[in-house]
């Protein structure tokens, strides 16, 4: 049972991470490049509503399933690179929520009210906090990996 948990961890993360890359280094990039602002901020925005959506379930298993897999350990023991895991992690969806709760509704509260200024400020909000949690999850992986 241990090891099915595991793998729905992982694959949560692997999820997130995967679609953080994408958002930038492929789809922001290409948007910025090839759309004018009337253009690219509605598809950005519905793009970030389906991703966004995908992360706060991740988030979710994420927090139960690691739970769960850390329940019968005796934290006093446990790799110094799951304390660090942990940290992290609880830092990664604190991020998330002020990103999601903050800039993220205010652009789409912009986007439905016509006002593409403010949502290209809010946007211009989110990509730096994906940015730290894109490499937040990578220290929290190293962690894991490197640090027992």
């Amino acid at each position: 049972m241990y090891e099915i948990i595991k793998f729905v961890h992982l694959a949560a993360g692997i999820v997130w991470m995967g679609g953080m890359a994408l958002m930038i280094w492929a789809l922001r990039p290409v948007a910025i490049a090839q759309l004018e602002p009337p253009l690219r901020l509605p598809l950005l925005g519905a793009v970030l509503t389906r991703f966004f959506k995908m992360v706060a379930a991740g988030v979710v298993v994420l927090l139960v399933s690691g739970g769960i897999m850390l329940m019968g350990v005796d934290m006093a023991l446990a790799p110094k690179g799951w304390h660090v895991m942990i940290g992290v992690g609880s830092l990664m969806c604190l991020i998330f929520g002020h990103l999601y709760f903050g800039p993220f509704r205010k652009m789409q509260a912009a986007l439905r009210a016509g006002d593409l200024s403010i949502a290209g400020g809010q946007l211009s909000k989110i990509h730096p906090l994906v940015l730290l949690n894109f490499g937040l999850s990578w220290i929290a992986v190293g962690a894991v990996v490197i640090w027992r």
